[in-house]
């Protein structure tokens, strides 16, 4: 089922739309259930470009993943809905990572590493990264003031869309909208 509704709604954005299955206004009728709180943009917002990083060390920026739709999650390990929205994250990696979409992670505030790969290892998590964002610095530079927030990046490295709260990223229009962006 979840396959088929997707599919379609795709198909029917990309015969009704042509090229341009990202229009907004398609994009809100496809938000349904916890979807229907993801809000796009009248406008895209600058993003940061603050620092964050890998458990090495390594410095990254969300400039790094321009080209691409990119699902930037924020989280924490003490926060029990960004748990629960993490093994879905991850199967939406699986699914649709790749030259086109990419869902980053990035723990935010005081999240020790062990903690981290405990339950990335307890859930099974295993396409996603770990990134760090300690000092939360690109959490402010990104306007975030609570947990779990998910921002949606066009491929220009612009926000699009955001999300306050915990989702069902496993829903028929989680996959739906992000179907729809991919193939815009």
């Amino acid at each position: 089922m979840k396959s088929s509704f997707w599919t379609s709604a795709v198909l029917y954005l990309s015969l009704g739309f042509g090229a341009n299955a990202a229009d907004t206004e398609m994009l809100n009728d496809l938000r349904d259930g916890d979807m229907a709180k993801l809000e796009f943009h009248k406008a895209p917002v600058n993003a940061s470009d603050a620092v964050f990083t890998s458990p090495d060390g390594s410095e990254h920026r969300l400039s790094d993943w321009q080209g691409k739709y990119v699902l930037v999650n924020f989280w924490a390990t003490w926060c029990a809905p960004c748990r629960a929205e993490m093994p879905m994250l991850d199967a939406l990696q699986q699914e649709f990572g790749g030259d086109d979409f990419e869902v980053v992670t990035v723990a935010t505030g005081p999240n020790p590493l062990p903690a981290i790969e405990r339950f990335f290892e307890e859930k099974s998590i295993t396409a996603l990264p770990v990134l760090l964002d300690p000092k939360q610095a690109l959490a402010r530079g990104m306007g975030v003031g609570g947990l779990p927030i998910t921002v949606i990046l066009s491929p220009d490295g612009q926000e699009i869309a955001r999300l306050q709260g915990e989702a069902d990223w496993n829903s028929d229009s989680a996959r739906a909208i992000l179907a729809a962006l991919i193939a815009g």
